[in-house]
């Protein structure tokens, strides 16, 4: 891995492919050893099976790691940015930092992919400049090809066999376009269109039919918060009006609010707040609250769902 992180480039994301435990092994610990030696800031934010798997091959060095089970803290992918990697890199400013990242495994549902794989194109954005160095393994056993082949065209470093080389297909722009897909109106859910005068009645409307839906009740008050922020969101920056529409879709309590406006930033919602910031953080706040946030944008206007899971 030294020539991972010997490049001109401070930023760094390759992505590792492995086909069983010894390949992700021999392809993990010797960058998290060698980040340990140079006394860096280690983490490592991968599933649990994996994360058990790197705890016990490390030993004791793994009190030194940041140790994180990515599908807690990453299950929404759009929370991976701010809550995981930024947080862990903006607390110490001035060193390069290592950290393994897996937001991709088998499990992951159809309607997770597409915000898995835009994350992964807008790490590029995210840490330009930065003297991080970020390695994301696939498991090609188990993922199929569509994922591997989205997976070179979001890494600028690929790493197989052992073999390091730059991707050929590297394009992370495009990547973010591709899967910037509209969102069908479900069929037979009826909505609540609003405006400034009716934004109170929009989020009594979305609250009293989520509770119906079978909303947990620990999760009220995260549900209700995140309908205000995407209904403002909708007067303020959405041509004054939008609808809002709830129902329940394997597993999950979707609300979604479409509206007027382009959200022509594709990081909207992925950057932590600055300190001493005024106002926008409605969609970063979605994020943290949401367990899936699904988006698109476009010249007919903005669609934004936000997911809980519900019994």
């Amino acid at each position: 891995m030294t020539g991972v992180a010997a490049q001109a480039e401070p930023f760094v994301h390759p992505a590792l492919f492995y086909a069983d435990e010894a390949a992700y092994l021999s392809g993990t610990v010797p960058f998290l050893e060698a980040g340990l030696a140079k006394d860096e800031p280690v983490a490592v934010a991968v599933p649990a099976a994996n994360l058990a798997l790197l705890r016990d091959a490390l030993g004791r060095d793994a009190e030194r790691v940041g140790l994180i089970d990515m599908e807690q803290a990453g299950r929404n992918p759009g929370r991976i940015i701010p809550r995981v990697l930024r947080a862990f890199a903006d607390a110490h400013p001035g060193r390069h930092v290592r950290i393994i990242g897996e937001p991709i495994w088998q499990s992951r549902s159809a309607e997770e992919y597409p915000a898995c794989v835009q994350h992964e194109a807008l790490i590029n954005h995210a840490f330009t400049g930065r003297t991080v160095t970020i390695l994301c393994p696939y498991d090609t056993s188990r993922l199929d090809e569509r994922v591997l082949t989205d997976a070179r065209a979001t890494h600028p470093v690929l790493i197989e066999g052992g073999v390091e080389l730059p991707s050929q297909m590297y394009a992370p722009d495009r990547v973010v376009a591709d899967y910037n897909l509209p969102l069908a109106v479900p069929r037979d859910v009826d909505g609540l269109d609003f405006d400034a005068d009716l934004l109170p009645e929009a989020r009594r409307y979305a609250t009293r039919r989520a509770l119906a839906l079978g909303l947990p009740g620990n999760r009220h008050d995260d549900f209700a918060l995140a309908v205000a922020e995407l209904t403002t969101n909708s007067v303020v920056h959405g041509g004054g009006s939008g609808t809002v529409r709830v129902w329940v879709e394997g597993g999950h309590l979707v609300c979604e609010v479409r509206d007027r406006g382009l959200l022509d930033d594709p990081m909207a919602g992925r950057r932590p707040a600055a300190p001493g910031q005024i106002g926008g953080r409605g969609l970063l706040l979605v994020h943290y609250l949401s367990d899936l946030v699904r988006l698109h944008s476009g010249s007919e206007g903005t669609t934004v769902r936000s997911y809980f899971r519900c019994p």
